[in-house]
């Protein structure tokens, strides 16, 4: 299906000409056909002579209802501009056509009516030369008249060429259908209408409606006219919505695919019309089908920041325009740079943003955006519009590659100055390396430690378990000269104090795998298990806990816990009498 919208001027002829092409009638109030004045969007299609189908969206031509006309072409890949040989170019068909300019419409034909009332001839002249200043370029034009039938051929035939010349829809994108229509069907309820321009419908979708929490399932498909079980882009569509009350939605709000669109309220955008220092600081944004008021407020000379009075599903590259309804003039169009941009609380900001914004082209960019954003989840980007391609540093996050590894560095010199502060401490606590680096969760933590850096405990340290302050590296040498030849000798709490080794001191000893703790106060030289295994394995079997404390000529303070601790370990088992055999 190719979908194409009309513009121009009232009274020229656009919604007669839609019912000549069609045979249906795009003025769906009576009130419309009453006046002979489309008021609201119209809706048509017919076959054209290739076999494919043109649906049009048939927009009114009253300056009073240019936001109409704005909800019906946003979403429209093509434009049929429409002008009356008997009047030429009028004010609406410039609004129109800057309206079309603004929104980056490409693709574009001219019809010339009523050429059965004046020669065509100067219509199409000035016309095509309007157009030719615009996003449209060189447009081929036909002269027809509606009443007459003359020319429609001829039409058909340039409708046919024209559509032959859009680009594939890209049918894998996710949907965003933003609605120009809700109404409510007897027996089936809500049903709202849209261009689909990108991706696919199915019946039993589910979808998200802009702005609510909770989602919305497709219980029924129509396109022109019949029901279908999967509509793909480029098409007009009717969705039946299961569920959902008439006035949760309408014209402006957008169903989309669950998790792909990033509802923002604030966005940088670049300016294609008035300079930004001309604007007023309030306007209308028009988006889709959307018209939502905006405050505005200059960054450089072509570029400012929105923030619009509602949230909406917008992404990096979107095209949208700027109008001011007071004076019916349409200020220029935008090109969304940044849907989630960086507050700009401090001195300069806004001219340092200006320089960051002037390099930018709208094009959806990751490694651009990495390099601004330094770290992100990727499922962020994707909601922004941004592809992406790159493997995430930990979990979902990436990270520009430049300033991971500047966030490694930084973690090993923060490490190394709490080592050298805090000596007798196993390392410092992965939360408060998080604080320190100003990193958004600790898993990015965990990612960044390499070697000779461990995690132990919640902590990051040396790998090495012989890393010892030299105080307590001093003091442990002390007990091996003192102890060594009695290895099973524990010193009292007085004479642990005299060499050194306080609570603190001991902890950090015994974490590096220098001293043995068998009870608070109660230490060893790390080697003294397996000497005890050995004396005991000499002792006959089973044995008591005095026959052990002999063999290792110690006290009852030492003994009892070392065989505690030898039975945990399984060296030793502890027999119901008490007694105790070595296990080999």
């Amino acid at each position: 299906m190719f979908v194409v919208a009309t513009a121009g001027h009232v009274d020229h002829g656009k919604s007669t000409l839609v019912r000549a092409l069609t045979g249906m009638e795009p003025d769906r109030w009576a009130e419309e056909r009453r006046r002979g004045m489309t008021i609201d969007l119209g809706f048509a299609w017919t076959t054209l002579p290739s076999g494919g189908t043109v649906a049009f969206v048939d927009v009114p031509g009253h300056e009073r209802f240019v936001p109409n006309m704005l909800a019906g072409v946003g979403p429209v890949p093509a434009a049929l501009i429409v002008v009356a040989a008997d009047e030429g170019w009028m004010p609406q068909s410039a609004e129109h056509l800057a309206a079309l300019d603004a929104l980056g419409v490409a693709y574009g034909l001219l019809a010339v009516t009523r050429a059965d009332l004046a020669d065509p001839g100067p219509a199409t002249a000035r016309a095509r030369a309007e157009i030719a200043e615009t996003s449209l370029g060189a447009v081929p034009a036909v002269a027809v008249s509606g009443l007459t039938g003359a020319g429609l051929p001829q039409l058909r035939a340039a409708l046919d060429r024209l559509a032959a010349q859009l680009p594939a829809p890209v049918v894998d994108d996710p949907v965003r259908l933003w609605v120009d229509r809700s109404f409510t069907v007897r027996g089936s309820g809500t049903v709202v209408t849209g261009t689909l321009g990108a991706g696919r419908l199915r019946v039993g979708d589910e979808l998200e409606l802009a702005g609510a929490d909770e989602p919305v399932r497709v219980r029924g498909l129509h396109s022109l006219g019949e029901a279908r079980p999967e509509a793909a882009a480029v098409a007009r569509v009717a969705v039946n919505l299961r569920g959902t009350p008439r006035d949760r939605l309408g014209r402006g709000d957008a169903l989309l695919t669950p998790g792909r669109f990033h509802h923002t309220d604030l966005v940088d955008v670049r300016l294609a019309g008035d300079p930004a220092a001309d604007l007023p600081a309030t306007l209308t944004l028009h988006v889709g089908s959307a018209a939502v008021p905006v405050r505005v407020r200059p960054l450089g000379p072509d570029t400012v920041r929105l923030r619009l009075a509602r949230p909406l599903p917008l992404l990096v590259g979107d095209r949208a325009l700027l109008r001011d309804p007071g004076r019916h003039h349409v200020s220029g169009g935008v090109r969304v740079l940044d849907v989630a941009p960086p507050p700009l609380g401090r001195r300069g900001a806004a001219a340092a943003r200006a320089q960051v914004l002037a390099e930018l082209d709208g094009r959806p960019d990751l490694t651009g955006e990495l390099r601004r954003r330094r770290l992100i989840r990727a499922s962020a980007l994707i909601r922004m519009g941004v592809p992406v391609h790159a493997e995430p540093v930990a979990g979902d996050w990436l990270a520009d590659p430049a300033h991971w590894r500047r966030l490694g560095e930084q973690l090993t010199e923060e490490v190394a100055r709490h080592v050298r502060e805090h000596p007798l401490e196993p390392g410092m606590p992965v939360d408060a390396l998080r604080q320190r680096l100003a990193l958004p969760d600790r898993v990015l933590v965990e990612a960044l430690v390499r070697p000779p850096l461990r995690i132990h405990a919640g902590r990051v340290g040396a790998a090495s378990a012989n890393a010892l302050p030299e105080p307590v590296a001093l003091a442990v040498r002390r007990v091996r000269a003192e102890y060594g030849d009695r290895p099973f000798r524990a010193p009292e709490a007085d004479r642990l104090v005299d060499l050194g080794l306080g609570p603190r001191e001991i902890g950090a000893a015994v974490r590096a795998g220098a001293l043995l703790r068998l009870a608070d106060n109660v230490v060893l030289l790390p080697d003294a298990l397996d000497d005890a295994v050995r004396v005991l394995a000499g002792l006959p079997q089973p044995f008591t806990l005095s026959a052990a404390r002999q063999a290792l000529d110690t006290t009852r303070r030492v003994a009892v816990p070392l065989l505690e601790l030898l039975d945990r370990r399984g060296a030793t088992r502890r027999l119901p009498d008490d007694a105790r055999i070595v296990v080999t």
